[in-house]
């Protein structure tokens, strides 16, 4: 009989063979180079919630730059506003990353989660060869038949003098695993590969690419390329969405652009323009 923990699953890496374990050697030796952005790349195979670990990490010790912790699954992940995270083990791809840019003025800093879409967008499509678009601030979307569906999100914490940036992509999640109907994954939207290396190789190498360029031009997002690349891939924008605003305030309108603080731009029926920075935005049609 199959050894199984306390929720039911089974303990052994290799009970599902569909879903092998990712090679922590083989990860380590492609990513990790002299000069290069990563510098260590830890494969746990379970642990709460790898945003947690790395912000604890960070504080308690001298964790340098380009840390990079990636969990086969997680029991506590954390999204945007607290909501919880759940997928079955090694379904998808669950990591976070410490980042330094002391060079960049903090008020720009709230970028770096629009810059790690903008990287995991690009990273799958040129591995998985799927579709991808983003949603306004921090969701990654894919196409499932003809839906609009939620295949992963990201989350920035500041940890002391840095960010700990955390990215949960679902993989193979199949339609009887999905938490919600409205949850999509890269192989319900067709994606050539699902094979977790190469697919999580990509996106830590196109997340170097876009913070070393967003970081040399001291967070520029005009110069970097960031804040048009950014608006090109958003999804939000050109539809009629409503922003719920902390204090139970909601507005609708609908989204003309991204501003230069990352900030969501919406033209109201009532003729202005505001600038939305915090909060939950809902699709609600095309404009």
């Amino acid at each position: 009989m199959t050894p199984r923990d306390a929720s039911g699953s089974p303990n052994n890496r290799w009970s599902d063979l569909d879903r092998p374990p990712l090679n922590g050697t083989a990860l380590r030796r492609a990513l990790v180079r002299q000069g290069g952005l990563w510098r260590q790349v830890d494969v746990v195979q379970r642990t709460g919630s790898t945003n947690s670990d790395l912000v604890a990490r960070a504080a308690d010790e001298e964790l340098g730059e380009g840390a990079v912790l990636v969990a086969e699954e997680q029991t506590a992940a954390r999204g945007r506003l607290d909501r919880q995270w759940t997928a079955p083990p090694r379904s998808g791809l669950f990591f976070s990353v410490l980042l330094r840019p002391t060079e960049v003025p903090v008020a720009r800093w709230g970028w770096l989660p629009l810059l790690t879409g903008v990287a995991v967008a690009t990273g799958l499509s040129r591995v998985a060869g799927v579709d991808t678009a983003l949603k306004w601030p921090n969701d990654l979307l894919v196409t499932v038949g003809d839906e609009e569906r939620k295949a992963g999100g990201i989350l920035a914490e500041r940890a002391g003098d840095g960010v700990v940036v955390g990215v949960g992509v679902n993989v193979t999640l199949r339609a009887d695993e999905l938490p919600v109907p409205q949850a999509g994954s890269l192989a319900l939207a067709g994606a050539a590969s699902t094979d977790r290396d190469p697919l999580l190789r990509g996106v830590l190498r196109s997340l170097e690419d876009w913070y070393g360029r967003w970081r040399s031009a001291e967070g520029d997002p005009l110069a970097s390329g960031l804040q048009e690349t950014y608006a090109a891939g958003c999804a939000t924008l050109g539809r009629v969405v409503r922003a719920e605003l902390p204090g139970d305030r909601s507005l609708v309108g609908e989204a003309v652009a991204v501003d230069g603080d990352g900030r969501l731009v919406l033209a109201t029926g009532a003729g202005v323009q505001e600038p939305v920075g915090a909060g939950d935005i809902v699709h609600l049609r095309s404009a």
